[in-house]
């Protein structure tokens, strides 16, 4: 089969598309035929050496994407052959083909498409445990979202919204930010501008109830846009590190710092298949909607790097064998 791989650290150049050998499934495994394949940041920091990889060279990126189900293992009786599903936690998924455990595979409705899957999942029930988990949004909650053009961002908008909160979102392009407003967004600020002096200009002086910070290094101007006694989640490092929390500051303010992580979420097959279902049936019905993906054939995965990178994007990259 053919695969996207690389064998050492560095940039998009270290990338190869190749002829490996086919995955053997075990008996809990299903074996999948990939139609959709998820690019995240998580792929880019994994190639330049960031994350720690298991194993030794070729290197295999990839934890998301939908398709077919070509064989099942000995144990497996709920997926027959032909039937459709997705995943969002499974490696080496830049491949034709791929070994999913059955703990990890979730059925993909017939109303959803492979690219609708492969888009949604781990952008989708990352901003669904980041409204109900993370923090609880109630009814006309002011949020504050982070880069709000982005695949979560936009995901978050619509949840809160669908959760009754009512969003301020930040990004770094006027682009974006119409980006931003399209998926419902209230008010939209840029980074470049004292974005912090605006949000509180925008709450009357008192600041957001909630701030959803993928970003990292504005870890510090999230809390001064906050109200006393609201919250701040930090779930991303996308603009580098956070300077380090005084304690002193939260006690003083009655803040709170969260932090999350969507695998201490998924923690089973049936986490995984309801939290999904609830995720689809909300597609379904037009009460979140997906922005039209940015499509690669798996071959340009140097390609697909760059453009992700260049943090020009807004929504989803997918590679396609």
């Amino acid at each position: 089969m053919k695969a996207l791989v690389f064998n050492a650290f560095g940039g998009p150049e270290v990338l190869e598309y190749l002829d490996i050998a086919d995955p053997v499934i075990g008996p809990d495994e299903i074996l999948v035929r990939m139609k959709a394949i998820g690019l995240n940041f998580a792929d880019i920091y994994r190639r330049k050496g960031n994350y720690h990889l298991a194993g030794k060279p070729p290197y295999i990126l990839g934890y998301e994407g939908a398709g077919i189900v070509e064989k099942t293992g000995a144990n497996v009786q709920e997926i027959s052959v032909g039937d459709r599903i997705a995943f969002a936690d499974v490696p080496y998924a830049n491949t034709e083909l791929v070994a999913v455990p059955f703990e990890k595979a979730i059925p993909v409705p017939a109303e959803t498409t492979f690219t609708e899957a492969a888009s949604v999942l781990l952008q989708g029930l990352t901003a669904q445990y980041l409204t109900k988990d993370s923090y609880l949004v109630k009814k006309d909650d002011r949020v504050l979202v982070h880069a709000a053009a982005g695949g979560v961002g936009q995901l978050l908008i619509q949840i809160v919204k669908l959760l009754g909160g009512k969003v301020i979102g930040l990004t770094s392009s006027k682009e974006k930010a119409a980006a931003a407003k399209e998926a419902g967004a209230e008010q939209v600020f840029l980074y470049k501008d004292n974005w912090v002096q605006k949000v509180l200009q925008e709450t009357n002086g008192n600041g957001v109830d909630i701030v959803y910070d993928s970003v990292g290094a504005t870890l510090q101007d999230s809390f001064a846009a906050t109200r006393i006694g609201g919250t701040v989640v930090f779930f991303g490092m996308a603009g580098g590190d956070p300077i380090p929390v005084d304690p002193r500051m939260l006690m003083d303010t009655s803040k709170t710092l969260t932090g999350g992580d969507l695998w201490n979420v998924l923690t089973s097959r049936q986490e995984r298949v309801t939290r999904a279902t609830e995720l689809f049936s909300w597609m379904e019905a037009g009460k979140v909607r997906i922005s039209e993906p940015t499509i690669f054939a798996l071959r340009d995965g140097q390609e697909a790097h760059r453009f992700l990178e260049s943090r020009k994007s807004t929504g989803k990259i997918l590679l396609v064998p």
